[in-house]
């Protein structure tokens, strides 16, 4: 049976885009293997739903057959069949191909490696390291550069990622003898088949240091503290996930993980957020929205004095242009007041007097 992908990131099939990399980035902090009560294998689910649904062919393919075929669905339920594929083994016996020899050697990444991404092997990578931060409103608003210090797994600083000396000459690799790949030999149910992979002891490059560099013992890679920069886009909400290709850790002859960043923001004591403009309530009195008046405000840029004109009613909003969360280098949103007439809770004798003087002018 094939894996329902929308139940899996807990989403409709009419959800868009956005909804569905929303809900990936949820999921995929939640069960990601490197948190405590991490799911390994529940992440490689929502990832692989994930890579489906984001893409249009794929999406389109798998909303009417249930299925992927662009890169033959893995994970699909369905199993690999080689003759889905238009290949007949019809010739294959017990003892190995056609003649009855008793074994043949082919290499399956050259007959399914179109099939599969045109690779053999899939490259090294190192693994992907989540965080957490915690800004201020105004470092959100704004954006801010912040330095964090992480111990992880990263490059050797001595040999670059080498793994060699200073000044040392390579040598042909002993393993593979210079050829960088690996035959194999396996018995399987087509007879003996023969594969190839790349060599581990020098990483396909078919040479080796005459001496390792003493650093990492010639594995290119140390676990040590490593300070990394990140900068926070302007206008970020919380919750939100900053990718920092590359900034995850190292691995011997491959590439490096990613870093993931989940942004917490502390909330302001009298803003908020409305995509790109800043809210907020004030409290005026009776008297200022009948005969207008002025309020001292304390925005992210500092006082302004904001001008109440007459006559205004409960709710309605002022607008402050240019005050707001940052667009680009030139412009920025608005800052939105919200009024709130304050009614008098008690009115002195004068004070009624007054009022009933307005009331019998009508107002």
């Amino acid at each position: 049976m094939s894996k329902d992908y929308y139940n899996i990131l807990g989403i409709n099939k009419g959800a868009s885009k956005e909804e569905i990399k929303k809900a990936f980035r949820v999921l995929a902090q939640k069960h990601h293997p490197d948190k405590k009560g991490g799911d390994e294998k529940k992440f490689k689910e929502i990832n692989e739903a994930y890579q489906v649904l984001s893409d249009d062919k794929k999406r389109a393919e798998y909303d009417s057959y249930g299925r992927t075929f662009s890169d033959m669905g893995g994970g699909q339920g369905s199993g690999f069949n080689p003759n889905d594929f238009g290949f007949d083994f019809s010739g294959f016996n017990k003892e190995g191909f056609g003649d009855g020899s008793g074994n043949f050697e082919f290499d399956l990444g050259d007959i399914f490696g179109d099939f599969f991404g045109g690779g053999r092997e899939k490259a090294k990578r190192g693994r992907d390291i989540s965080i957490d931060i915690e800004l201020s409103f105004a470092e959100a608003v704004f954006g801010v550069e912040r330095k964090v210090l992480l111990n992880k797994i990263s490059v050797c600083e001595t040999c670059s990622g080498t793994g060699a000396k200073s000044g040392t000459d390579m040598v042909t690799c002993s393993v593979c003898n210079g050829k960088g790949k690996i035959h194999e030999t396996k018995r399987s149910f087509f007879g003996a088949v023969s594969s190839v992979r790349t060599c581990d002891n020098c990483g396909g490059k078919g040479k080796v240091p005459k001496e390792r560099c003493h650093t990492c013992g010639g594995d290119g890679t140390v676990r040590r503290e490593e300070e990394i920069v990140i900068r926070i886009p302007a206008g970020i909400d919380s919750g939100e996930m900053i990718r920092m290709s590359g900034a995850g850790e190292a691995t011997q002859k491959g590439t490096p993980g990613d870093l993931y960043v989940k942004v917490h923001i502390k909330p302001h004591p009298i803003f908020r957020k409305e995509n790109k403009d800043l809210v907020t309530d004030l409290n005026i009195k009776l008297s200022t929205a009948l005969l207008g008046g002025e309020y001292n405000l304390q925005t992210l840029d500092g006082e302004i004095k904001v001008k109440i004109p007459e006559g205004v009613g409960i709710g309605e909003i002022l607008r402050v242009r240019g005050k707001g969360v940052p667009i680009d280098k030139v412009r920025r949103g608005d800052i939105l007041i919200k009024l709130n007439i304050q009614m008098p809770k008690k009115i002195s004798k004068e004070g009624r007097k007054i009022i009933e003087e307005l009331k019998r002018e009508g107002i």
